[in-house]
């Protein structure tokens, strides 16, 4: 299939829209970078805590101490405005995957959909000739320019996109999202101070509107952008929707991010228009010959994309390898676009015993822990088996040769009453992290309805 693809995939387009979405991402993520640094991130989430949660199979991702992070921010930052520019393309876009994504890895408290968006589309960018148009790097090695690059350099962001979008609509098509308009109908009420739109927000009817409107264009939206009769109303549909979530949800960058990203779906001309507005600011006038970034390594190239373009259809629905309720159990809840679909909150009590006399003690959890750190564990799995090896091996520390660790965790979910998360009676300190199902969690009964909104949102 992917050889009677190839003659379409490696056709010659404008390289423009590859050039603008190199600009644009680098400064994004460069003014993404200055306002994690400028306000303090680095320090809170990556040099005060005393104990962190790396994603399984990278326990050896560890920080790099005070001065060792802030360099790595440094680092990060100057690659980031490498892509920008152009300048030292390759280097800069290995670089800024590599230590973005190193930081990602430290802590799984801090995993937003929009980081591991950044992470892929900046492995994306490192396989891409980005920097043969409007860059530093064709001005400074001319023969480098190109007018031209293969059609799979840009339908590749705009599939990445489509599929995000696309997995978030998949996501909204459940039960507390269409039938009890859950969670929004307790967050929008918060909004009421809202001029013009602030008094409709305690209505329920409108929480069903947007649960509803959202679910359809989460699903359609690739589509309309693609189509080029609808695409300019689409795109406004994209500025109004994402301004209107950055206004609602603390979400961070990741509405702006979206909006600009999604540009990559319009004409080539457009983008053209674009450089040329820039070049003229800049004096720097466009070479006249047309050349195609031939690329020799395009036949490993194409079969590694299509691999892992079937990683993305297919990580997002791991979750049916798993019994009960996601939202409750959370096994394969990340890395598949579900975005503000819930409000989780838990209580944990953690209990260490010494089986040699049997005496057990109530574990202060803010001795260890930050107040994020504490309110994900108390509703992550995976989470509580982490902070229970932490409490083990400390306890072993202490003289305590093989310690038991227990917890009773409640949790309440979309508002409805506090459960009893986990068997209160499981050793965590004994269990095993894996992929495999957690039989220790307990089943989530449905058993009133939705209430009230506390927690954290996800």
């Amino acid at each position: 299939m992917l050889q009677k693809l190839r003659p379409y995939l490696t056709a010659p387009v404008s390289a423009a829209p590859l050039a603008v979405f190199r600009t644009i991402f680098g400064g994004m993520m460069l003014a993404s970078i200055t306002r994690f640094v400028l306000k303090g991130w680095v320090t809170e989430l990556y040099v005060m805590p005393k104990v962190y949660f790396p994603f399984y199979g990278f326990e050896w991702i560890k920080p790099l101490g005070e001065t060792g992070m802030y360099t790595l921010f440094g680092l990060m930052a100057l690659s980031a405005l490498g892509i920008m520019l152009g300048l030292f393309y390759r280097w800069a876009a290995v670089l800024f995957f590599l230590s973005f994504t190193y930081v990602e890895l430290i802590d799984k408290t801090n995993y937003l959909n929009h980081y591991y968006f950044v992470s892929i589309v900046a492995f994306l960018m490192i396989l891409v000739p980005a920097h043969r148009h409007f860059s530093l790097d064709a001005l400074r090695k001319p023969h480098l320019w190109a007018s031209h690059v293969p059609r799979w350099a840009i339908l590749i962001f705009q599939l990445q996109l489509g599929l995000v979008y696309f997995y978030a609509g998949v996501a909204k098509l459940n039960p507390d999202w269409l039938l009890e308009a859950m969670p929004l109908r307790y967050w929008l009420p918060a909004h009421t101070y809202l001029p013009i739109i602030g008094p409709l927000l305690d209505k329920v009817w409108v929480a069903y509107v947007f649960c509803w409107f959202g679910a359809f264009y989460d699903l359609t939206i690739p589509f309309f952008l693609s189509w080029r009769k609808s695409r300019l109303l689409a795109y406004a549909t994209v500025i109004v929707f994402h301004v209107l979530t950055a206004v609602l949800f603390p979400i961070g960058m990741f509405p702006y991010i979206m909006i600009v990203s999604t540009l990559i779906f319009f004409s080539p001309a457009f983008h053209e228009r674009i450089l040329g507005l820039l070049r003229t600011i800049a004096k720097v006038e466009l070479p006249q010959r047309r050349t195609f970034a031939t690329i020799n390594s395009q036949g490993i190239v194409l079969p590694l994309l299509a691999f892992y373009f079937l990683l993305q259809v297919v990580v997002p629905w791991r979750f049916m390898l798993y019994p009960g309720n996601l939202f409750w159990t959370e096994q394969g809840y990340r890395f598949s676009w579900r975005v503000m679909l819930m409000e989780k909150a838990g209580t944990a009590f953690f209990y260490v015993k010494d089986p040699r006399t049997g005496k057990e003690s109530e574990i202060y959890n803010r001795d260890y822990l930050t107040p994020n750190q504490e309110k994900m564990v108390a509703t992550q799995p995976d989470m509580l088996i982490q902070f229970a090896h932490i409490i083990r091996d400390d306890y072993k520390q202490k003289g305590i040769p093989a310690p038991e660790v227990r917890a009773e965790v409640y949790v309440t979910l979309n508002g409805r009453g506090s459960q009893l998360f986990i068997d209160p009676t499981i050793n965590l300190a004994a269990e095993e992290d894996s992929f495999l199902p957690k039989s220790w969690i307990l089943p989530f009964e449905v058993t009133d309805q939705p209430r009230q909104a506390i927690g954290h949102t996800k």
